[in-house]
């Protein structure tokens, strides 16, 4: 069975190389960290967790290889795989680009055990922020399937509420990354109000939007 997202050298490599460059940090993290790591940090930027840097050093690896292989193989289970074809360069884009991410908090998470002054509570919110970004620039291009994208029972029954729920989509999670960026250098206090509202734009606004669209396009069928 032939892969509708076409898998080749050009595509693959660049998941693959971050893949093996986090594997072997595993190898020298292993002989170089403590017992006991910072793992969890609140919204203030100051370690609240600790937690066994064993698991934190084999986790991440084991993860990216996961979600590497989740990418690879789940269009050819989607039952709209023919549909990945229209849009597999945008799918390697996202599948490059969330691997990396991974990549940059491992290495800093890793950075920090070792006791580099690595600002953890200033990095991740501007990473997750950046992804927002950097998806909301590319939803309009994704096509109906039943992996990526805003997946309701509405856009999924409708070309048209789709399609226009991701136009929207992408400006939400567009904004909803720019807030998450900016987090860090509010007061406190407002961290994490701007944190559920930028959730809030991203990913609830849609799913509404896709129910009023699909509703006014069963009514107007009538």
């Amino acid at each position: 069975m032939e892969n509708p997202i076409k898998p080749n050298f050009k595509t693959e490599i660049f998941s693959l190389l971050i893949i093996l460059i986090t594997v072997s940090l595993s190898f020298y993290f292993y002989g170089k960290l403590p017992d006991e790591i910072p793992i969890h940090w609140n919204l203030a930027g100051e370690v609240d967790r600790m937690g066994s840097s064993t698991n934190m050093i084999f986790a991440m690896p084991a993860l990216l290889i996961s979600f590497y292989l989740l990418f690879l193989f789940l269009p050819l289970l989607d039952p709209k795989k023919e549909r990945y074809k229209e849009f597999k360069k945008v799918y390697h884009t996202f599948k490059n680009i969330i691997i990396f991410l991974f990549f940059l908090l491992y290495l800093a998470v890793g950075l920090s055990g070792l006791g580099y002054n690595i600002n953890i509570g200033l990095l991740i919110p501007i990473v997750v922020g950046i992804l927002f970004i950097i998806i909301g620039n590319y939803f309009d291009k994704v096509k109906s399937n039943w992996f990526m994208g805003i997946k309701t029972p509405w856009t999924l029954s409708s070309e048209e509420v789709w399609n226009k729920t991701h136009r929207l989509g992408g400006k939400t999670f567009m904004l909803g990354g720019l807030l998450l960026i900016t987090e860090p250098f509010l007061p406190v206090s407002l961290k994490l109000p701007i944190f559920i509202l930028a959730i809030l734009l991203a990913a609830i606004t849609p799913i509404i939007y896709s129910y009023i669209l699909y509703r006014q396009e069963s009514t107007s069928s009538k």
